[in-house]
């Protein structure tokens, strides 16, 4: 029994979602590590043995079968008196399914605690394969009674303030709390309005490492129940940090932590989810590496960085596709950034293919004007050469369009949109210069990237253009992007009508324009690959609208 002194291992790692054998694995490893430190609890994240978000994956019996047995045997570690777990893992009871934690100890499962509040909205989707669970008294642990409220359980007041009235002397909370930009000091807020409101310490443990468009970004804490911070843990990083809690004389738990490591700020953050999502992406999916387009602009050439600090120079391949429009500049600033960046890179004229499609279809085109047609039968060349390339060697194809362009459809179906993942799909275009810039000042930690200038200053300061037409720029189609950049942050981000855009300074029929190309890309973004989530609004996950829909904002 625990007098008036133990120490909790707050476990922040990267399981791989279905890997239900090496999340078990991982979790033994973290156990053994934590029990070296003279853990007496070790805490993970909600859903750890699966995996999160499993979406419908725990509609599968055999799926659910192979969970509850993985946490029976894992709970068997815990029969020799070390420490016990705690452990987020999907559950089945009285024909119900539910979002669970189990409590290990002494050999067995001790207890569970299923979530209550399943939230129902951005990217979770909860209520569609959960129950809800009854509303949860604290679990004794050792004689110390533990609240266990489950990521969104502790994001409300209900489910705490019942653990307090029923006698809970502290809150465990384990998550599964998606990065977006600035996420990480909401989730600090909320959570001292839980201390305040209960009069509790709290541990907030959160999973780390990409799962498709999310990227879980750790930075786990604990507060004390004067609201001062006693832990913190880096942000998209893994770890283990200690808690040691110590009995006042009034009865109450003072908490002390391992560590307390800065967070990155926006810039940094961004940078780093964006690596950590591709690496997840590429590793838990078995690609060798990636290939992708370097076409001397700046999109091609964050991505290109993106992907070295994710995976390393040694399995990036960057791939010039030069036609008669391509400048003797982007050449150059191509060659500069994969040697800067260490790379293989190689080119691969395109002017055989493309011309090749114009003879074949000279006689069906006869008599019209050429147009977008001709400039897209230049980037379908290129997207299918970097398939071709992809299916030979076994390297996924990165593709790099930004959230600027997702947004109002400035790219080529089974072109410029091919491939696998989009590191910057949720990045604005003066987000991507931004950043570039930033880059080039700073090498983040964990990055494995050369340092100093990885993009060459004249990617960054030059026009941007897609180089399929003479003398062609985005602005020949595009207003200027701050311009676009935030008309289009107001639609899309906010939900703002015409009206209160107009407000900004933004002329209305620009804004009308914007919004009409906003909708009719739809179905472009349905078929676009996934990319990491930056914003709290991402393409997919988060907004999702018809493909035919024929509202527009004729307010003005």
């Amino acid at each position: 029994m625990i007098s008036d002194r133990f120490r909790i291992a707050v476990v922040q790692a990267n399981p791989r979602l279905g890997d239900i054998a090496g999340n078990i694995e991982l979790a033994r490893k973290c156990y053994k590590d934590a029990a070296a430190q003279n853990a007496d609890l070790v805490l993970f994240s909600e859903l750890f043995i699966s995996g999160y978000p499993p979406e419908d994956l725990v509609l599968k019996p055999a799926f659910m079968k192979a969970c509850r047995a993985a946490a029976e045997e894992l709970a068997a570690d815990t029969a020799e008196g070390g420490p016990a777990m705690l452990i987020g893992v999907p559950w089945t009871q009285d024909h119900k399914l539910y979002n669970a934690v189990a409590y290990l100890d002494g050999g067995k499962v001790e207890a569970l605690r299923f979530k209550v509040d399943l939230p129902n909205y951005g990217v979770f989707d909860e209520k569609r394969v959960f129950d809800s669970g009854p509303l949860p008294g604290p679990i004794n642990f050792r004689g110390v009674r533990i609240g266990v409220p489950i990521c969104e359980d502790a994001w409300t007041d209900e489910v705490t303030e019942c653990l307090a009235e029923t006698g809970a002397e502290m809150l465990l909370v384990p998550n599964g709390s998606p990065y977006d930009r600035g996420k990480a000091e909401r989730r600090l807020q909320i959570m001292i309005q839980r201390v305040v409101e209960t009069e509790l310490p709290l541990v907030y443990c959160n999973q780390l490492g990409g799962q498709d468009e999310v990227v879980f970004d750790g930075a786990s804490f604990a507060l004390n129940s004067d609201r001062v911070l006693a832990l913190q843990m880096p942000q998209l990083e893994a770890g283990i940090a200690y808690v040691d809690c110590t009995k006042q004389d009034d009865g109450s738990w003072r908490l002390e932590g391992s560590e307390m490591t800065r967070l990155p700020e926006n810039d940094e953050a961004d940078w780093k989810a964006c690596v950590m999502g591709l690496r997840d992406y590429v590793n838990k999916n078995g690609f060798k590496g990636v290939v992708l387009g370097l076409s001397g602009g700046i999109d091609s050439a964050i991505c290109a960085a993106m992907a070295v600090d994710a995976l390393g120079a040694e399995r990036v391949h960057c791939v010039m596709l030069p036609y008669r429009y391509t400048s003797e500049e982007s050449l150059v600033d191509a060659k500069n950034c994969a040697n800067a960046l260490r790379v293989r890179y190689d080119i691969v004229p395109i002017a055989e293919p493309v011309e090749g499609f114009h003879s074949a279809l000279a006689e069906m085109f006869a008599g019209s004007e050429p147009g977008i047609t001709e400039e897209n039968l230049q980037s379908r060349a290129r997207g299918t050469i970097l398939m071709a390339i992809s299916n030979k060697f076994g390297s996924m194809v990165v593709t790099t369009g930004n959230k600027s362009e997702m947004s109002v459809g400035y790219a080529t179906l089974y072109g410029d949109m091919n491939g696998g993942f989009n590191p910057i799909k949720d990045l604005y275009k003066t987000e991507v210069y931004r950043l570039s810039d930033w880059r080039n000042n700073n090498r983040p930690s964990g990055c494995l990237g050369p340092e100093g200038e990885v993009i060459p200053r004249n990617i960054i300061t030059k026009a941007p253009t897609a180089e399929l037409r003479e003398n062609q720029t985005d602005q020949d189609s595009l207003p200027e992007y701050d311009v676009l950049d935030d008309i289009l942050h107001c639609l899309v981000e906010e939900e703002m009508s015409v009206d209160a855009i107009a407000q900004r300074g933004h002329e209305v029929e620009v804004i009308h324009r914007i919004e009409n190309l906003l909708y009719i890309a739809e179905y472009k973004r349905r078929q676009a690959a996934p990319g990491v989530k930056i914003t709290q609004k991402n393409f997919g996950r988060d907004r999702r609208y018809p493909i035919t829909n024929r509202f527009r904002d004729r307010s003005r």
